[in-house]
C-alpha cells in the first residue's frame, strides 16, 4: 500500500496567526466562563472553562512545537526537530483525559446534591462559548488535515463546540422547569465525550513515539516488494518506523545472491526506488550481505537469533 502524503498545506507565518488568533480567543473565554461559573454556581460551566483552559494551553504548546518543529537537524538532534509536534499531542491528550476524569468526579458529587444554579448566566456564557469554539475550530480545521498535533487542538475545539452547546440545553432547562440535575450530567456527559476523544486518538502519537512502523503502510508488502528485486535473496533484520508525522523510514539487513554482488549498486538503487515510488519510504539504510556470509536463521524484524562470529558487509546509507 503506498503512504499517503496527501495532506493541506498552509504557510507556517499564516498558520502560527491563526493558532495565535486561538490562543488568545480561548484564554479570554476560559476567565469569563469561570467568572460566570462561580457566579452562576453551574458546574458544567466551569467545566467548559477548564476543557477551555486545556485548549489554550494546548494551544500555546501547539504554537511552540510549530516554531521547534521547523528547526533543522544539528549534532544534537540529527534527525530534525519535527517529533516535537508528536510530544505535543500525547501531552494535549494526556490532559484532556485528566480533566475527562476530574469532571467525572466532580459532576458525580453534584448528581447526589444539585446546586441552584443561574440559567441565564449559563446560557448566555454558553452562547458566546459556543461562538468562539466554533470560530477556533475553523482556524483549525484546514491545518487539521496534516498534523497529528494541530488535529488534537481541532479535536479540543470541537468537543468544546459540542459541549457549549450542551451547557445551553442545560441552562434553557434549569430557567424552564429547574432542572438542577442537568446541569451535573451534562458535565459528566462533556466528560465522557472527552475521554472518548482522548483515548480514541492517543494511540497514533504512542504509536509514533514507540517506533511503531507507520499504520498506513503494510510490512508484509513492503518485505515482499524487497525480495522480488533482482539480485536479492532475501531480507532481514527489517526495521520500518516514522521518523516524523509524514515521513516513513527503514533500514534492514538485504542478503545479494553470489551472481549479484558484483551489482550492489544497482540493487541499491532498484531497492531504494521502488520504496520510494510504491510506499513512500524516502529514508532508508540498506546493510548488505553476500549469501555465503550472510547471518544464520536471522528474525525477520529486530536483531534477534543472528549467528555469532565475524561478519563481513558492505554499509550502505543515504
Amino acid at each position: 500500500m503506498p503512504h499517503d502524503h496527501g495532506h493541506a498545506h498552509i504557510d507556517p507565518n499564516s498558520g502560527d496567526r491563526r493558532v495565535a488568533i486561538a490562543i488568545w480567543a480561548n484564554g479570554l473565554l476560559t476567565v469569563a466562563q469561570v467568572v460566570g461559573g462561580i457566579f452562576s454556581g453551574s458546574l458544567a460551566l466551569i467545566a467548559d472553562a477548564l476543557h477551555n483552559f486545556s485548549d489554550m494551553a494546548s494551544l500555546v504548546i501547539a504554537f511552540a512545537a510549530r516554531k521547534i518543529a521547523r528547526r533543522p537537524a544539528d549534532e544534537r538532534m540529527t534527525f530534525g526537530y519535527g517529533r516535537v509536534e508528536i510530544v505535543a499531542a500525547l501531552i494535549n491528550y494526556t490532559t484532556l483525559i485528566v480533566i475527562g476524569f476530574y469532571l467525572v468526579y466532580e459532576g458525580g458529587m453534584r448528581m447526589i446534591n444539585p446546586p441552584e444554579v443561574m440559567g441565564w448566566t449559563v446560557v448566555i456564557l454558553g452562547g458566546i462559548a459556543l461562538v468562539v469554539d466554533t470560530l477556533t475550530a475553523m482556524l483549525t480545521y484546514s491545518m487539521q488535515k496534516g498534523s497529528v498535533n494541530i488535529r488534537a487542538l481541532f479535536l479540543h475545539n470541537l468537543s468544546d463546540a459540542m459541549a457549549s452547546v450542551a451547557v445551553i440545553v442545560g441552562g434553557t432547562l434549569i430557567i424552564l422547569y429547574d432542572m438542577r440535575w442537568v446541569d451535573p450530567a451534562i458535565t459528566i456527559g462533556i466528560a465522557l465525550y472527552i475521554l472518548y476523544l482522548a483515548f480514541t486518538e492517543i494511540g497514533g502519537p504512542i504509536r509514533t513515539l514507540m517506533l511503531g512502523s507507520p499504520p498506513d503502510i503494510d510490512n508484509e508488502v513492503v518485505v515482499e516488494a524487497m525480495r522480488k528485486v533482482e539480485g536479492v535473496a532475501d531480507v532481514h533484520h527489517v526495521h520500518l518506523w516514522q521518523m516524523q508525522e509524514h515521513e516513513a523510514a527503514l533500514d534492514c539487513h538485504v542478503v545479494v545472491a553470489a551472481e549479484g554482488w558484483s551489482k550492489i549498486e544497482e540493487i541499491k538503487s532498484a531497492i531504494k526506488k521502488r520504496l520510494k515510488g510504491e510506499f513512500g519510504i524516502s529514508h532508508s539504510s540498506l546493510e548488505f550481505e553476500h549469501e555465503d556470509r550472510a547471518h544464520q536463521n536471522a528474525d525477520l524484524y529486530g536483531h534477534g537469533n543472528s549467528r555469532d562470529g565475524e561478519e563481513t558487509h558492505t554499509h550502505e546509507k543515504s
